[in-house]
């Protein structure tokens, strides 16, 4: 290796997932700077890859959109070579905070499954990524609630919990989503048991201890999705945030009976870094998996804004260096107020959609994000990497095709410099400020 191409995305020029001049790999010894020291042969976690979320919101302003423009949009984001390459993708069961108001895909006790208003926008616009992709997409799903006759509080919003006595009911109902949808050409890679099950949100939400979602696990979902022959469907425990991430998990990871139908655990970024969490699930449960479910910007949309992106890239880099095998962003697409939201709940996206207008804009966090789901494809490894500790942030992978891939983000004002290894040879490496790099080193 000889040269590494090199990607650039920086707040004070023009790039924006562009090349630039490679970095050419011509040191035999230590230029006496920070060292980024990447053993190409320490292969760790396998990566699944990354994605987005297709809500109610999502979907309704990629519909409001001309055929062209919606196309122009889930290409940027799914097309392996235009685009930045999604593999992954969320939705929810049930109305969400990002949905258009509160619904259920069940209306009561003697109701069947009524999956209908997925066709309205939410369907057509993953069959449509699905196209643009090729290979398959990954699907997670999340109930944010059970129907408000399944519950404690006889409303979806403002908490409450599943009722003891529709714990089978709902266990049934999310396996007759799951074949539902499949019925519909939606093919369903996971599961997740709640989203933010510790949180009693004024939007559809409900609540289980760690016990409460054992027990479920344990004695309802699991079993009910062995019966119907859903076994292989992925399914995820916790979905909310690091700081609880290990205490959670554990409490199910840790009984046998439930662990058995558990395929790993999903998280959230809301309560700050905490990437050592991680670490302490990974180590006590090696078996098992972690995938980011869940991160985006609150408090509505801020055009231009360079911190959306670098964001992004802190977390994405402290996830992957601490064992997350897949990271899936929130709503793909907002209106320029952050939703359509029916409470309020408004918040930013990677492109922002001018309804009036019939326009879009790709925001700092498209292109941050586009430097990881672009060049670390499905099936990559990542490797043990050093950091630098003078700032730059950075992460290193090898593709299936045995390229490597080193992604490194300044945060700060100025330029940041270090010593790069790789198999015993150096480069020296500077990132402009407020800039992110992809190197690609060619197949071996």
């Amino acid at each position: 290796m000889t040269h590494l191409r090199r990607i650039q995305t920086a707040r004070d020029s023009g790039h924006r997932l562009s090349d630039i001049d490679p970095l050419v790999i011509d040191r035999s010894d230590w230029p006496r700077l920070p060292l980024i020291d990447v053993d190409s042969a320490g292969q760790c976690q396998e990566i699944l890859g990354f994605g987005g979320a297709f809500t109610e919101s999502a979907c309704t302003v990629l519909a409001s959109l001309p055929e062209d423009e919606r196309e122009a949009i889930l290409q940027a984001y799914f097309h392996p070579g235009d685009g930045i390459g999604y593999r992954m993708a969320r939705t929810h069961v049930n109305s969400c905070d990002f949905s258009l108001g509160n619904w259920a895909c069940w209306e009561g006790p003697e109701s069947t499954l009524d999956i209908s208003r997925y066709e309205q926008s939410i369907f057509p616009a993953i069959r449509h990524a699905q196209r643009i992709a090729g290979d398959p997409i990954r699907l997670l799903v999340s109930p944010w609630s059970p129907p408000a006759w399944m519950k404690t509080s006889g409303q979806m919003n403002h908490g409450g919990s599943l009722l003891p006595s529709r714990r089978d009911t709902w266990a049934q109902a999310l396996c007759d989503w799951i074949q539902g949808s499949q019925q519909a050409g939606i093919t369903v890679w996971g599961l997740t048991v709640q989203n933010e099950p510790a949180a009693k949100q004024v939007w559809e939400s409900c609540l289980y201890s760690a016990r409460e979602e054992r027990d479920f696990v344990c004695d309802h979902l699991g079993p009910a999705l062995q019966e119907a022959g859903l076994d292989r469907q992925r399914l995820l425990v916790w979905d909310h945030n690091r700081d609880a991430v290990y205490q959670r998990a554990q409490v199910v990871l840790s009984d046998p009976d439930a662990a058995r139908y558990v395929w790993g655990t999903g998280f959230h970024w809301y309560s700050g870094d905490q990437f050592e969490n991680l670490d302490r699930l990974h180590h006590a449960f090696p078996d098992k998996h972690l995938l980011f479910t869940e991160g985006c910007w609150e408090g509505g949309v801020r055009l231009g804004r360079w911190d959306r992106g670098e964001r992004y890239a802190h977390h994405i880099i402290g996830d992957l260096n601490h064992w997350t095998e897949g990271w899936l962003d929130w709503n793909l697409a907002l209106d320029r107020h952050g939703g359509p939201n029916h409470v309020g709940n408004w918040c930013d996206a990677p492109i922002i959609v001018d309804t009036d207008r019939g326009t879009w804009t790709r925001q700092s966090s498209y292109w941050y994000i586009g430097h990881f789901s672009r060049y670390i494809l499905p099936g990559a490894r990542r490797l043990y990497s050093t950091q630098a500790g003078n700032g730059l942030e950075s992460v290193a992978a090898r593709n299936p095709d045995g390229s490597l891939v080193l992604v490194v983000c300044n945060r700060w004002d100025r330029p940041l410099s270090a010593a790069l290894r790789i198999d015993g040879v150096w480069a020296e490496l500077t990132v402009p400020g407020h800039a992110i790099q992809t190197l690609i080193g060619d197949p071996r």
